[in-house]
């Protein structure tokens, strides 16, 4: 009898050993993200020139990514801007990158190089087209540039493409009615300042750093772009579809401004990367752009700007399966 109920016993506590092991294992699988592969190896994130948006946006993601992806080293590399970090990741040279939709339509129309393994990740702030030149200049608008000497940007930067663009639809050449000088933002604030600039333009988010600090320093403003110029502009069809009208706000450069609102043009940035990169890294990657987008805002403030409702929509490049995922996991 005892024996009896001895085995009863034991079989009831293996039993109950075994539900416990079932139920641990069933909250293990819940909590854990077994079967996933987490990221590992090495990724390389290709941003900007030194004083610009993407460098700083890039330097701040790089912590953040560190903090959520262990696994991975990260590394930033400088650029050009927009039409350089393109031409990188689409030929394997960098891993993911930050450029504007006008920049990239133009890459896949021409179909550069790796042009079809584009992917977007996100779609993040919007860049501002932003034509500086001093307060007691005679620039207007942009056809009263015809003779200066005009910061245009580096060869591989976005904001050359729609400086071309935007000179072009005012009416001017702009290899032969300007003199061009190929130079980013880390060096044309102190060209205008001491006088090697008559303008510059720069396409970036609001505020940009370089152009708020000569602002303190020096006394400039922001020549107005609006219409007709934007409806010339995006008469070509095409890529320049991506340029709509924006006003950059009156507080965005306070001193250079005075109070008021700017006409202008502004164009998304996008998140990219390849058809190489593995749907976990990107899912991962993807998943801190987002989350980190409140931290980061604190020190780049256009970083506040980004959105889970719009940042799906990463045309004109087709969405990453991994980022696909991402937003299917977020899905209320």
């Amino acid at each position: 009898m005892l024996d009896a109920l001895s085995r009863t016993g034991r079989r009831r506590a293996l039993q109950g050993g075994a539900a416990t092991v079932v139920v641990l294992g069933l909250l293990l699988w819940w909590v854990l993200p077994l079967g996933e592969p987490t990221p590992s190896g090495s990724l390389t994130f290709s941003t900007g020139v030194r004083s610009g948006v993407y460098q700083r946006y890039g330097e701040r993601l790089k912590g953040a990514l560190a903090t959520d992806m262990p696994e991975v080293s990260i590394r930033l590399q400088t650029s050009e801007g927009s039409q350089q970090n393109i031409e990188r990741v689409a030929t394997g040279k960098a891993d993911f990158t930050i450029a504007t939709a006008d920049a990239l339509a133009t890459y896949l129309r021409d179909d550069k190089p790796g042009a079809k393994r584009l992917r977007g990740c996100v779609r993040l702030y919007d860049d501002y087209i932003q034509l500086v030149v001093p307060r007691d200049s005679d620039v207007e608008q942009v056809s009263d540039l015809m003779g200066k000497q005009v910061g245009v940007g580096q060869p591989g930067s976005g904001v050359r493409l729609v400086a071309d663009r935007l000179m072009t639809a005012a009416g001017l050449d702009p290899t032969h009615d300007i003199t061009p000088v190929p130079a980013g933002i880390d060096t044309m604030p102190k060209r205008l300042e001491n006088g090697l600039l008559d303008a510059f333009f720069w396409s970036g988010g609001l505020p940009t750093t370089a152009v708020q600090e000569l602002s303190d320093r020096f006394s400039i403003r922001l020549v107005p772009l609006e219409d007709p110029l934007i409806k010339q502009l995006q008469a070509g069809g095409g890529s320049t579809r991506y340029y709509r009208s924006a006003v950059m706000p009156a507080d965005a450069y306070r001193n250079a401004q005075q109070g008021q609102a700017v006409p202008t043009v502004a164009v998304a940035n996008v998140v990219v990367t390849t058809d190489r990169t593995d749907d976990a890294m990107t899912e991962a990657f993807t998943r801190t752009v987002i989350d980190s987008r409140d931290r980061i805002g604190r020190e780049v403030h256009a970083a506040q700007l980004v959105d889970l409702r719009t940042a799906i929509y990463t045309n004109p490049l087709q969405l990453h399966d991994g980022a696909r995922r991402y937003y299917r996991s977020v899905k209320p």
